[in-house]
């Protein structure tokens, strides 16, 4: 489904400018409405190609079939509208809401059906899509000022993203007994920018319970973020079970109660499949793979080396023997156990490959040496088996951007290289052909700014006073938003950006905090990589004035529906719709 605006649209667009979009985030490709308001009844009538569905809070899906997904994401969404909905005080002028709300006793108009249309049947590859943009996340949406909801797309994918779309045109009564929407005649299309919008989420360093896992997801899909990157192994801790290795998690982890069992990983990957959000995993080798040691001390050099900045970026260290038959022999009988559990979900592995060290191999007695000539070789050895092996069960390799460009390995076709580096490595590497997943540490790093996580002795304290962590200052979200994955990119480059990720490195982040520091952030990060950098009216970079009110709005959805999300701003801010009472004076 590929929409080319008409005249028409074009024409609203420009008058568009004269107000802000109201309610919608991401943005909409292109979003028209009225003043009518309409009423919403729990009892309205849904249809999907032609069949009714019923609606029914907390519905579970009772298979990855296309209608039992699509009921599912319906229940969700009605769910929200009427059990865990706004009243819009807070994005109203002060003492203004009975302005904006309908008035109950002036006669109500309803709302009558949601017709559903899929017009393609779903292949079993969209449940796990073989490439990014694969399958068409687009839809359109229409409600008439009659009453009539109709939401076409050519995915259960689509669908979803309408119906979250839909439950974002509406809100609580400050009764408390009914639902409405001040927006009739609506019209929507829409589809992403980027097929690849993505979180990435550290369990490693600090365990996060599956519980926050699911949490995280659910923001995701209300904010048509499509990908939730876990990297679930590193020095620190291995907390995933592997059934024919028991004893990896069981020395490994933390502690017994910080694993994740095969049927946590299979409801976490279950639960994203039901909203659109595919979950991959990653484990990082050949470096960053220290607590193997633990329980495979022979497999490991460099493990707890001290000082450790000689083997590693953070403590403790440990890398993988590169030239030692034994590491091979693990790796087949974990990916043999792993990649057949995973691969039904997702369409992606992530091997790791960053911040390897040369001196760890000075360490290993099948190499002694850190020199780059003797160790380019067996790494690009070890890159090709692993690989290879996944491709085997399916799935795509991905690879951090320290193996095609620090190291000049070579990398299959296939092979997508994520960067962190900064935007001269995505220039860099979609100069070469490579196809990028971009998570700018300068705007995307979730973690930044709150600080070292290091102790330092009062000798050291002149030295590293005020202890900023590396990649300071904290990212807000006005920052997030002002990235643009594909600047000083050419045309042919720019093609080449998948899309992007936040990144969620967990050395001073828990359970506890991880709502508020994800949120609403990676949302702000969604909309560029949905709706663009670039606003189609204007042909202008989106403002902040523009984005600020309808983050604000998403922001107290997201909190109603249970993600304890930070705040944009004071309420003072979130009362003027239009942004500009705390927009900075232009002199």
């Amino acid at each position: 489904m590929v929409f080319v605006p008409s005249l028409r649209l074009l024409a609203v667009s420009l008058v568009a400018l004269l107000e802000p979009v109201s309610a919608i985030w991401p943005a909409p490709q292109s979003f028209t409405k009225g003043n009518s308001s309409l009423y919403l009844h729990p009892k309205i009538n849904v249809t999907y190609n032609g069949e009714p569905l019923v609606y029914k809070e907390d519905y579970f899906a009772s298979s990855l079939s296309s209608k039992e997904i699509v009921h599912a994401g319906v229940s969700r969404a009605l769910g929200s509208i009427f059990s865990r909905n706004i009243v819009p005080w807070m994005l109203q002028p002060r003492g203004k809401l009975s302005e904006f709300e309908p008035d109950l006793y002036k006669g109500q108009n309803w709302i009558k059906s949601l017709e559903i249309d899929q017009t393609a049947k779903d292949a079993k590859t969209a449940f796990k899509p073989a490439l990014a943009g694969e399958v068409s996340e687009a839809y359109s949406l229409t409600l008439s000022v009659e009453g009539d909801v109709k939401l076409t797309a050519d995915s259960y994918i689509g669908v979803l993203h309408g119906l979250e779309t839909f439950t974002q045109l509406f809100y609580q009564h400050s009764t408390g007994t009914s639902w409405y929407t001040p927006y009739a005649p609506v019209e929507i299309k829409d589809e992403p920018k980027y097929p690849h919008r993505g979180i990435l989420l550290d369990v490693a360093r600090t365990f996060m319970p599956v519980k926050n896992i699911l949490r995280t997801i659910d923001g995701m899909a209300t904010s048509k973020l499509n990908r939730l990157h876990v990297h679930v192994t590193d020095s620190q801790s291995w907390p995933l079970q592997i059934i024919s290795m028991p004893e990896v998690a069981e020395k490994g982890a933390y502690h017994s109660s910080q694993t994740y069992s095969p049927a946590d990983i299979d409801l976490i990957q279950k639960y994203g499949a039901l909203r659109g959000v595919q979950v991959y995993f990653e484990i990082d080798m050949p470096g960053h793979i220290g607590s193997l040691s633990l329980s495979h001390p022979d497999l490991i050099v460099a493990y707890d080396q001290w000082p450790y900045q000689w083997y590693c970026v953070e403590p403790p260290c440990g890398a993988f023997k590169l030239n030692d038959t034994k590491v091979d022999d693990f790796l087949g009988k974990l990916w043999d156990d792993l990649l057949p559990r995973v691969a039904p979900y997702s369409a992606y592995f992530h091997t790791g490959g960053d911040e390897l060290n040369r001196n760890d191999s000075m360490l290993d007695d099948g190499i002694k040496s850190n020199d780059t000539e003797v160790l380019r070789p067996l790494l690009q050895r070890f890159v090709d088996k692993q690989h290879e092996r996944i491709r085997k069960e399916g799935l795509t390799p991905l690879t951090w951007e320290e193996i095609p460009i620090e190291w000049n390995v070579n990398l299959g076709k296939d092979v997508v290289v994520q960067t962190w580096l900064g935007q001269s490595s995505v220039k860099n590497l979609t100069s070469r052909g490579h196809k990028v997943i971009d998570s700018n540490y300068n705007f995307w790093y979730l973690d930044c700014g709150r600080g070292q996580w290091l102790n330092f002795d009062n000798a050291d304290y002149a030295a590293f006073s005020p202890f900023l962590d590396w990649c300071s200052p904290y990212k807000s979200w006005r920052h997030v938003y002002s990235y643009d994955p594909a600047a000083n990119l050419t045309e042919e480059e720019a093609k080449l950006i998948l899309g992007g990720e936040v990144a969620v490195w967990a050395e001073s982040i828990d359970p506890i905090a991880l709502d508020t520091i994800i949120w609403p952030r990676a949302s702000a990060a969604g909309e560029v990589l949905w709706s663009g950098r670039i606003d189609p009216a204007t042909g202008q970079n989106r403002t902040q004035l523009d984005a600020a009110p309808r983050l604000s709005e998403l922001r107290e959805r997201l909190v109603a529906r249970g993600v304890q999300s930070s705040s944009v701003y004071m309420t003072w801010c979130t009362q003027d719709p239009t942004g500009k009472s705390c927009e900075y004076p232009r002199v």
